[in-house]
């Protein structure tokens, strides 16, 4: 995996701004739900929660699948769901102006806002 931008609400910002390329904004979510690319060329679950091991062996590409963005939309818990609108102010994007790719951009966005909150960083 390439080296990952530092977990800020910078980073934050860069993916909702489409500065950060799609690979990039879904290999830090994967970096949190604890996958691990290792050595033998394959995918180390070792930290990976059992609700997301148990249906995705490898990590999804958040931006192309929808199942794996609801379930990730779904796994915000609901004290985190606006933190992009509270804590960033951010006030979505506008009409006309997206679409999919940048919808699921926006659920990465707050994700890793959401774990950023529980982590404390």
């Amino acid at each position: 995996m390439s080296e990952l931008p530092p977990l800020t609400t910078e980073t934050i910002w860069a993916i909702l701004n489409d500065e950060i390329d799609d690979a990039i904004a879904n290999q830090l979510v994967w970096h949190c739900l604890g996958y691990r690319y290792n050595k033998q060329a394959s995918w180390d679950l070792t930290n990976v929660a059992p609700e997301w091991r148990d249906e995705y062996s490898e990590p999804p590409d958040f931006i192309n699948s929808r199942p794996a963005t609801v379930k990730l939309t779904r796994s915000i818990s609901p004290e985190n769901k606006q933190l992009l609108k509270d804590q960033l102010g951010f006030k979505g994007y506008k009409v006309g102006e997206f679409g999919p790719r940048q919808t699921r951009r926006a659920t990465i966005a707050n994700w890793l806002l959401g774990f950023m909150a529980e982590k404390g960083l």
